[in-house]
């Protein structure tokens, strides 16, 4: 699903073993941009209601913001990132494997 190689960013170059798996960084990225979208959205709501703000509708904007900034984020990782690349997964995969089987 990777972007990069439809966009020529991309020379199909291996990662190295000992980088980050795609699927750790997509949920690190999103737990890093939930608490952003988090604030943000509290902020926008706050200065959309003025003094007319109850904690439900702060929260409500609170819990929006988390959950689209850190879908966003995780789908611009996967879309964007060099980890995230068909060839990078399959070796990573590889690799685990390999580790499972020698526990």
């Amino acid at each position: 699903m990777a972007l990069r190689q439809a966009l020529g960013w991309s020379e199909g170059e291996a990662m190295r073993p000992e980088s980050k798996a795609c699927s750790h960084l997509m949920r690190q990225t999103a737990g890093i941009f939930s608490v952003g979208g988090a604030l943000d959205f509290w902020v926008l709501g706050r200065l959309h209601y003025g003094p007319r703000v109850t904690a439900p509708r702060a929260l409500r904007w609170a819990s929006c913001g988390a959950i689209s900034m850190s879908i966003t984020s995780g789908l611009l990782v996967r879309l964007f990132s060099p980890e995230c690349e068909p060839q990078n997964v399959s070796a990573y995969d590889r690799l685990e494997d390999r580790t499972e089987q020698h526990h």
